[in-house]
């Protein structure tokens, strides 16, 4: 069974075609998967999903891109994590690439997820884009140690890597490892211990070859794994195996759902 511990399933263009997705998955062998939060004002969408379907879980957090928004206080995220359905804060993070300094408004929200984190005890979900060097900084001064957590999307590089997982943070690969020109998260993802490895679509966004460049969702996530086994010369069997067991092992709050 596979899990694709990010996706976001709430969003218009795959909530409308949510039955059939969840057949795909079934098919597919995907048993379980992460719907990540993006805004607070989503989030009461998002949870109406989720409640659903027990082999749905939710996160709360804000989006690092969204500025023009309330910021989170750590109250506000620490009321929802409580939900049963909650198992993780974020996503949160700080991207760079399309917006520019000053970014405060954008290094102080994560700072409040990383405390909300350390507050209700769940781990992190962290995006980084052209932010690598603030991103540890941050994690560090703030303690995200003291929780763990998921680099989501990874695309940086494994001296970023290896500085997460020395804070307990696994590494979490999506499609893009399928693309002929990723060659540096291909050996990314075929240097992180098998142990601190998950995977995931990040869907509707970053479907995998051979589907690139049409609407991803979590029942591709079964490429990602065969990629990974690819570039780790071992099955998609065994790829499966660790990033479940790793999904239950960091996300607590998860309930396991048999293969």
């Amino acid at each position: 069974m596979f899990i694709d511990s990010h996706c976001h399933l709430d969003f218009p263009d795959l909530s409308v075609n949510l039955e059939s997705i969840l057949a795909r998955m079934k098919q597919n062998q995907v048993g379980q998967a992460l719907v990540v939060s993006v805004t607070l004002d989503d989030w009461p969408r998002l949870m109406a999903l989720v409640e659903q379907y027990p082999h749905l879980q939710a996160s709360v957090g804000v989006h690092p891109g969204y500025d023009n928004i309330v910021q989170p206080t750590v109250a506000d995220l620490c009321e929802r994590a409580a939900h049963p359905k909650v198992i993780a804060i974020g996503e949160t993070g700080l991207d760079y690439y399309y917006q520019s300094e000053p970014l405060d408004w954008q290094r102080e929200r994560f700072r409040i997820h990383i405390r909300a984190a350390r507050e209700s005890g769940l781990p992190l979900i962290i995006h980084t884009r052209n932010a690598s060097a603030d991103t540890i900084r941050l994690m560090q001064e703030e303690g995200a140690d003291q929780v763990g957590g998921v680099m989501h999307c990874f695309t940086e590089s494994w001296e970023m890597a290896q500085a997460a997982m020395e804070m307990g943070f696994y590494i979490s690969i999506s499609g893009i490892v399928t693309f002929k020109s990723a060659k540096d998260i291909q050996e990314v993802a075929a240097k992180v211990p098998l142990d601190r490895l998950l995977i995931e679509t990040d869907s509707p966004y970053l479907a995998p070859v051979p589907y690139r460049g049409k609407q991803n969702d979590p029942s591709l996530v079964v490429h990602v794994a065969e990629k990974l086994a690819e570039l780790r010369q071992c099955s998609s069997a065994e790829i499966a195996e660790a990033t479940r067991e790793n999904f239950y092992a960091l996300f607590k709050k998860a309930p396991r759902v048999q293969a």
